[in-house]
């Protein structure tokens, strides 16, 4: 008996690749024992044996940590009252436990992200206060921002900092500045991830397939990126009308003397009253000045060609729009400039120009297919205006809807979006009878004006 238990636990070693801390035969015994009822789910009958091996031999195994999740969590879902709580507390005393003697698999912004958030969830059960709570994911962020990245943990940590200002018990400082910490954070994640699916993407755009781990870990990339995506709109929609022009120009105002020569802090002034559309007020110019004088840099320059668009200086503005971009090192974060770019010259009309910053955007970060719909958008508004005949014209609708397609093509996220801009586009696009009437199945149009394209009529 001894000889298959000794069999089995060496097998489960190699598959958990983990060595042994002490040589102790009852805890081996028991951790086989524990671990094979863990396979089979059954964790009441785990739990014994697991708490033995767990309070005699705490460095043994990790697989006391991760079967101990399991088995905790199984009782957590069963239990109530005053149960729950124990078996909550319990947890987050065995990640603690965890972090003791495993502490290079496990990582203190990851576990820790991950005991405030259970506290989060049963915050009722454990009579948590929102101070409480926020305290509690704070100290994990501050300790180590490195690896908190759980998307919906970066969520509630906001989340408690608007409620915590609703309720008067947080300064709009603190808020605003949380926002910005968040924001930086979540655009760091999904720089990484990003950059991981761009060389998967751009090996299947240039027509090889994938092999069956890099599917997965594409998948993966956009799963994640996608959750990214959703906060990051929970984010803004918690934020709401809380960061208005009312608010922010006196708070900045007040502030701006000791802050003057604080680049950060000036930085992240600009930039909020740029995205609350408080552009037209003068200390938006004062602080972009500021800043650029004390700290030239992309975003500097990218700001005060938002002030020269303001000022009708359309070819100006053009100048600093380029001058961020050669400034910027970062490729991720230049494609988010070219998008913004586009984006302004886009609302402006102009499309062409619009069109070549929103190119090189994808160029830069070809996973991100927004610049797709966008382009395909503005193609859809100029079919009026670049089509010889009323077909032709119609015609533009199949270039937007293949444009559309593209987005669908390199960001799962947007399938849905994609999807409704083609059947819309497609449904504007001559017909199988005007195409009948027409005879000109198959045959290629050439689209004028600034799309200067073509696209070939479907075949009936």
């Amino acid at each position: 008996m001894k000889t298959k238990i000794t069999l089995l636990l060496a097998a489960l070693f190699i598959g958990l690749n983990i060595g042994f801390a002490q040589q102790d035969e009852e805890c081996m015994t028991k951790l086989s024992i524990f671990h094979e009822y863990v396979k089979a789910k059954n964790y009441d009958a785990a739990y014994e044996p697991w708490m033995a091996v767990r309070n005699k031999c705490p460095q043994f195994n990790n697989a006391i940590y991760v079967d101990g999740e399991k088995i905790l969590t199984d009782k957590i879902e069963k239990a109530t009252g005053a149960d729950k709580a124990t078996y909550l507390n319990d947890l987050i005393k065995l990640w603690t436990e965890r972090g003791v003697h495993f502490p290079s698999k496990t990582p203190k912004g990851e576990y820790g992200a991950k005991a405030c958030q259970l506290m989060y969830d049963n915050r009722e059960v454990l009579n948590k206060t929102n101070e409480e709570l926020y305290a509690c994911f704070d100290a994990v962020y501050q300790a180590d921002k490195a690896t908190f990245t759980n998307p919906q943990s970066l969520y509630t940590y906001f989340s408690l900092m608007v409620d915590l200002f609703d309720a008067g018990k947080k300064p709009a400082e603190d808020l605003f500045n949380k926002y910005d910490d968040i924001v930086e954070k979540v655009e760091e994640e999904v720089k990484n991830y990003s950059e991981s699916l761009n060389t998967l993407i751009e090996k299947e755009e240039a027509g090889t397939a994938l092999t069956n781990k890099e599917s997965q870990y594409k998948a993966y990339y956009e799963s994640y990126l996608a959750a990214y995506d959703q906060i990051s709109a929970g984010i803004d929609e918690k934020m709401g009308t809380r960061a208005n022009c009312d608010i922010l120009i006196p708070l900045y105002q007040k502030n701006f003397e000791e802050n003057k020569g604080n680049a950060v802090w000036l930085q992240r002034a600009a930039g909020k009253m740029s995205e609350k559309e408080c552009t037209d007020d003068p200390l938006f110019f004062k602080l972009v000045n500021a800043y650029h004088d004390l700290s030239p840099s992309a975003k500097s320059a990218y700001y005060l060609g938002i002030l020269k668009d303001k000022e009708g200086k359309s070819n100006e503005a053009i100048t600093f729009y380029k001058q961020a971009i050669s400034l910027e090192t970062d490729n991720f974060k230049k494609a988010n400039l070219n998008n913004k770019i586009a984006l302004k010259l886009k609302a402006k009309g102009s499309y062409s120009q619009a069109r070549t910053f929103f190119r090189e955007a994808l160029r830069l970060n070809p996973s991100n297919g927004r610049p797709h719909l966008s382009i395909a958008a503005m193609y859809a508004a100029s079919a009026n205006d670049c089509g010889d005949t009323n077909f032709n014209k119609r015609a533009v609708y199949w270039l937007a809807a293949r444009e559309a397609q593209k987005a669908a093509r390199v960001d799962s996220k947007l399938s849905g979006a994609a999807a409704q801009s083609v059947a819309s586009y497609e449904a504007k696009a001559p017909s199988k009878a005007d195409i009948f009437t027409c005879g000109c199945s198959g045959q290629v149009i050439k689209i004028g004006c600034w799309i200067g394209d073509s696209v070939t009529v479907p075949k009936i």
